[in-house]
């Protein structure tokens, strides 16, 4: 069974979690990268390196989109949101501490801030049998 969910339940589960997958176009190509996040209000926050890939995503002709997802096989359910909307580039010096603390390492002082303008998401439940 697939149901859909409604706004605050979307932020509701987006805090609930510090990963998730930032979509956009570079030249020809969809990129889908990894990256931890924290959220601002409504806003998606990520920290990037100032001279990497994601560095190219602010002014994005096409709007970006961002993905969290989870699954519990034990359980049978799953969920899913999804946003897209502009991102806006700020420097920042203060890293993301505890568990919004970027894996990759290295300087990230490149704040991209996703602010939504659409959002969705999407519950599975598994039928029992």
């Amino acid at each position: 069974m697939i149901d859909n969910l409604n706004e605050q339940r979307c932020f509701e589960l987006l805090a609930s979690t510090t990963v998730g997958r930032l979509g956009f176009v570079t030249g020809e190509r969809v990129s889908i990268i990894p990256v931890n996040y924290t959220l601002d209000g409504r806003d998606i926050l990520v920290r990037a390196s100032s001279d990497g890939v994601l560095s190219a995503v602010p002014g994005s002709a096409i709007e970006p989109a961002f993905e969290v997802d989870h699954h519990d096989d034990l359980a049978g359910t799953a969920w899913s949101v999804l946003l897209s909307g502009p991102v806006a580039a700020e420097q920042e010096t203060e890293p993301f501490s505890g568990r919004a603390a970027p894996w990759a390492g290295g300087e990230r002082t490149l704040l991209l801030r996703l602010q939504p303008s659409s959002i969705s998401g999407r519950i599975v439940r598994r039928e029992p049998g």
